[in-house]
């Protein structure tokens, strides 16, 4: 049984936080032409050494993007 009072406000704005950098349109329109370009890959299929780096170029754009969420702006302060 849990008789503990939690705050959960510390946690709903970072939520908030969260969601108003990925709905802007320069995060949005990146993280939807890395996973084009990770979709095409496979698309086309995966049969050589090319096809490899291009996955691995498109998940290391999806992958920056998403750490992007959770990075500070310093541009914003």
């Amino acid at each position: 049984m849990l008789t503990e009072n939690h705050d959960l406000r510390p946690y709903v704005a970072s939520w908030k936080s969260l969601t108003s950098k990925a709905l802007r349109p320069e995060w949005l329109g990146q993280t939807v032409a890395s996973l084009a370009w990770i979709a095409s890959v496979f698309v086309v299929g995966v049969s050589g050494s090319g096809d490899w780096l291009q996955l691995l170029a498109a998940s290391s754009w999806f992958v920056s993007n998403v750490a992007s969420l959770f990075t500070t702006d310093s541009t914003n302060d």
